[in-house]
């Protein structure tokens, strides 16, 4: 839960959230969408911070409720893509008080594991709008069409409505595979359920990205010819299968929020060694 603050100049990345045990679908509950005169209508989350719930019950498992407005590219583009992007922070040391005036559109990121224990990386195609040639994780963002919600116009119902409060919810681990399938090229049943296991934060723009794992039963090998034919391959120029000490070297080449799931990722990492030779290997591990 403690926050953590990188210093590498233009790669700095704060974690907003870390949750190292990993938190199932089920466990991210109330996923609400709130109306604030600040935001526009749009097709992209807006992040506006979480609630941590853990339950005086020993056998009951932790919450995370996620706090999201709406928000759209071409405000996104005028708040933290701006070159004045930092006249849009308010001075506080809360987080969501800081990043009140910005789009702050909420991305999603997936470290997915295949079968012969490597890591899948991104390298970025020079013809994408931010950080061209950069390596990444493959992701994308949580889609508001995807359940039903195109502009604030009804917001006050769906509120209240406590099944699109769960729709959105799932909407967060649907997407994450959704983009892995059509940036990797791998098929959906081939991966396992995600966990989520935090939110990092680019200080450069102040760009939000929750970060998720994902087990695929294919060996790398494989991945590799599938990537060839993959849907969203356009915005990449190549798939790295790399080992732990291989994405600690990427990382530093990676873009801060993207640098911040890398972090995330040794958290889950350190929270399991304790108990399993190889923490990837444990299958309960995964939501089912």
């Amino acid at each position: 839960m403690e926050e953590k603050l990188s210093c590498d100049g233009g790669h700095e990345f704060k974690l907003l959230f870390s949750c190292p045990s990993g938190l199932s679908p089920s466990q991210i509950w109330d996923a609400r969408v709130e109306q604030s005169s600040s935001l526009y209508n749009g097709t992209k989350f807006r992040y506006g911070g979480y609630n941590f719930n853990v339950e005086n019950d020993p056998k009951q498992q932790p919450h995370v409720s996620l706090h999201l407005g709406l928000t759209d590219y071409r405000t996104f583009v005028g708040t933290n893509l701006s070159p004045m992007w930092e006249r849009f922070l308010v001075p506080s040391e809360d987080d969501c008080i800081q990043c009140q005036h910005t789009s702050s559109p909420l991305g999603n990121g997936a470290v997915v594991e295949t079968s012969d224990r490597r890591i899948l990386v991104l390298q970025r195609s020079n013809k994408v709008g931010e950080f061209p040639g950069y390596f990444v994780f493959p992701g994308g963002h949580p889609e508001p069409q995807e359940v039903g919600i195109i502009s604030h116009e009804g917001f006050q119902e769906l509120n209240q409505c406590h099944m699109i409060n769960s729709k959105v919810s799932q909407e967060m681990f649907d997407s994450i595979v959704r983009e892995v399938v059509e940036e990797i090229g791998t098929p959906a049943d081939s991966l396992s359920s995600p966990i989520f296991i935090g939110i990092s934060r680019r200080l450069l723009n102040v760009r939000p990205t929750a970060f998720f794992f994902i087990k695929c039963d294919l060996r790398s090998d494989e991945i590799q010819l599938l990537y060839s034919n993959a849907q969203d391959g356009f915005e990449s120029t190549q798939l790295y299968a790399v080992s732990m000490s291989d994405l600690e070297n990427m990382a530093s080449k990676m873009p801060g929020c993207h640098r911040g799931g890398y972090a995330l990722y040794k958290l889950m990492v350190q929270g399991t060694s304790d108990s399993l030779s190889h923490p990837l290997l444990n299958e309960n591990f995964v939501a089912s």
